[in-house]
Parts: structure tokens; sequence; C-alpha cells
């Protein structure tokens, strides 16, 4: 990750957590603590924020907590064409009429400019995905009742709600902060709280991760790899991850990013 994107995450992370850790850091931005102490120093010089022992705090406080993970304006600058890509051929998947639940992220954020001329009902926890599908399609939307964390542009509840627990899917499509042989990784408790909630609502989850995510990692395991339907990535995803999958029995869909490739995804 670029110098600048690195001091957005902090800087974000401290307006919305007051203190965060190098630890916390290197965990979201993949980079080394050596790193992260020299932009917490250039980011207290510059008086963003003030370096403490271990970390970093906020100026101001922020009245509101807020969750843990790069902001929804940074995500969406990272590895765009291979999103676009792969929520172009996860879009392929559904079928008008069907209901379908789209997991907040930047990913799965992509799958509305397919979605437009479709006829689905659709459950989504993503303030920007139901604005965008409200004024661009005439798509049924539901959206929980909740919190907007606005840096991650997701509405969650620590209570639950009683819309989710009540909508049945036929394909639940989510992102995720890592995947590995231990299933799907996030980097927060409630947005694990939430998702573990939706998931069981879907007969089919389908998880949309560009290959970068094969190296991610986390310490929250959302749900094995036995529960998910189908891995839709890029063509940068190694042998050994193919191989993984495969062995779990997990379906994958690797998506075309070139220009001249064909729209049809091309199925492993």
């Amino acid at each position: 990750m670029h110098e600048t994107e690195r001091h957005r995450v902090i800087i974000a992370a401290v307006q919305t957590r007051s203190v965060v850790t190098v630890a916390d850091i290197c965990e979201v931005t993949g980079s080394s603590e050596a790193t992260i102490r020299r932009d917490i120093a250039a980011l207290d010089l510059r008086g963003d924020v003030r370096r403490v022992r271990g970390g970093a705090e906020a100026i101001n406080p922020p009245e509101q907590s807020a969750l843990m993970g790069r902001p929804f304006s940074v995500n969406q600058t990272l590895h765009i064409e291979q999103k676009r890509a792969i929520a172009r051929a996860a879009s392929e998947l559904c079928n008008d009429g069907e209901p379908i639940i789209i997991n907040g992220g930047t990913t799965t954020y992509q799958m509305v400019h397919h979605l437009t001329s479709r006829r689905l009902s659709v459950f989504t926890n993503s303030f920007a995905i139901a604005e965008y599908l409200i004024h661009n399609s005439r798509n049924s939307v539901v959206i929980p009742g909740g919190t907007v964390y606005r840096e991650q542009n997701v509405i969650l509840s620590p209570f639950g709600g009683v819309v989710a627990s009540h909508f049945y899917a036929k394909r639940m499509f989510i992102g995720c902060q890592g995947i590995g042989a231990h299933g799907l990784m996030e980097a927060d408790p409630m947005v694990v709280q939430s998702e573990l909630g939706l998931i069981g609502q879907a007969d089919e989850l389908i998880v949309l991760a560009d290959s970068s995510k094969f190296s991610g990692r986390s310490s929250l395991i959302l749900c094995g790899l036995d529960r998910i339907a189908a891995v839709v990535t890029d063509a940068g995803i190694r042998d050994e991850d193919r191989q993984m999958l495969e062995t779990a029995g997990v379906r994958l869909i690797v998506a075309e990013t070139t220009a001249q490739a064909d729209p049809q995804a091309s199925v492993a």
C-alpha cells in the first residue's frame, strides 16, 4: 500500500477509535511495524495524530466508535479493475425474481452496475448499495435497522434485526478481509456478528475476493470453507489457492480483467 493510503487509514482509524495500536494498523494495511511506526511519527509531526506508546491517538477524540478496517473510500481505489470484473461475473449468477443478500463492501458494491435492469429482491446492509439501487433500478431493496458506520458505509446493529432474521435468500454475496485454509476472515467482531446472522438466511454463500485476499489474514474467522458454495476471483490467484478451494469442494470462478477479455467469466 502506498504511503498516502496508509496515512489515510491511520487518520481514519484514530478518528473513529480514539486510539489504535501499531499491530492494528499492520493488520489492516499489510505493512511492517517499522513502516507503520515511521508513518505515525510523520503524522505526529504534521499534527494529524498524536504518537503514543505502541500506537497513535486522535487529537480530538471521536464521539462515536467505529469498525476496524480500511475506510470504504480507500478500499475503492485498490485493485479496482479486478473488483469490477469479479462483480460482473458474480452478477451473472443472479436470476430475475430471486431474493439475494449483498453484504457491504467495495467489491460487492461494483455489482450494482450490473443489476440495474434486473428484477430482484435485494437485502443489503450497505448504505451505498441500497442508495444506488433505489435511484437506478426497479429492484426491491430491503435494509436492516441499525447504526450507519460512515467509514465502511455499512449499517450494523448489535441486536440483530427482525427483518434480517426472516429474509430468505437464494444466494448471499459477500467480501472478506482474507481467505485461507481456515475459511473467511474479518477484522471486526461486530461485522462477524452481523454476517453470521445473514449467512444463515441464504442457501448459497458466494465470496467475492480479489487474489490479494488469499494473502490477507485476521484473527477473526467468519466461517469455514465448507460453508462456501463458490469463490469469484481474478486470474492472479495462485495454484496453491486453487488447490485449496478444489480440495474443500468450493466452486472457483475466475473473472477476466483485460479490456479484450470475453465478458463471460471462465469457470474452473
